[in-house]
């Protein structure tokens, strides 16, 4: 037992509270920049002018400390729990809700939670229950990564199972397919994430951690790296642009997590994010 570090469930709670707070609040660097690049790209006079809007409105919201959206979000956490750390308190899942509780009503961002997705759509009151994915890892830190998922975009989503036999040309269709049908809905310029292996329920997860990714980080696989640069070229020829006004800017950034899979199988999820990709760390 010498080994393992102690770590309170208070502690959690309030790092998972500042994490949503400031997650709300300042969306990341690379955020701005993709934005600001897409601006000085974008041929559609139209569509530069709203990418202008887009950013003074993250500009603003930082400025006055607010909400940089209204839909504040689904409260999404990934956690990775080192080995050697012993929980005092609650549970890892208590004390993640716990936190999102207090960033949402202290916060005073909006609570767009229900207690049954079909029978009973009464609003718990306070962003609860997160969704809590826990990885094991060597160590005895706790990394938390806060991902508030508006539903605009989650809407646009899917999911579709493919066969051993399916070519690049029918996947990267099918995520233009579904692009194209989400066209302004998700507030573009979108974030794509995708998802490629593990099961039907995995691959959805994958593509949710996709998101969590910067837009600017470089996939360290060379043969998917060339993917996400391929589908977003041609996402950006769709002709969506900013907010559905038409332009070169639909997307700023694809991301694709994958994960070994079944021989009879090819599960691939794309999770859609608006540009206002909310996501923040903290080690503890």
């Amino acid at each position: 037992m010498d080994n393992v570090r102690v770590l309170a469930s208070s502690d959690v709670a309030q790092t998972v509270k500042e994490l949503f707070i400031k997650a709300n609040h300042i969306l990341p660097p690379c955020v701005g920049t993709s934005l600001a690049a897409a601006k000085q790209k974008e041929s559609h006079a139209l569509a530069a002018s709203v990418l202008g809007v887009l950013e003074d409105n993250i500009a603003v919201a930082e400025r006055l400390d607010v909400p940089v959206c209204q839909d504040t979000g689904m409260a999404i956490v990934f956690a990775e729990v080192g080995k050697d750390i012993h929980l005092t308190g609650k549970t890892l899942n208590e004390a993640i809700d716990d936190g999102v509780r207090e960033a949402y009503l202290e916060g005073k961002l909006r609570c767009s939670v229900v207690r049954d997705p079909f029978f009973d759509r009464t609003n718990t009151g306070d962003n609860t229950p997160a969704i809590t994915y826990i990885r094991y890892c060597e160590g005895d830190k706790l990394k938390l990564t806060a991902l508030p998922k508006g539903f605009g975009s989650e809407n646009m989503s899917a999911i579709k199972m493919f066969t051993p036999s399916a070519t690049r040309e029918d996947i990267v269709s099918f995520v233009l397919e579904t692009v194209k049908k989400a066209g302004s809905n998700p507030c573009p310029p979108i974030v794509v994430g995708i998802g490629m292996g593990g099961s039907f329920d995995y691959a959805a997860v994958l593509s949710k951690k996709a998101l969590a990714r910067d837009l600017d980080d470089v996939n360290p696989d060379p043969s998917y790296r060339d993917l996400e640069a391929e589908l977003l070229e041609k996402i950006n020829t769709l002709g969506i642009g900013p907010q559905g006004f038409g332009g070169d800017t639909t997307a700023l950034a694809v991301k694709i997590e994958h994960y070994p899979t079944h021989i009879a199988g090819l599960p691939v999820a794309v999770n859609i994010c608006c540009h206002v990709a909310r996501h923040l760390t903290a080690t503890i």
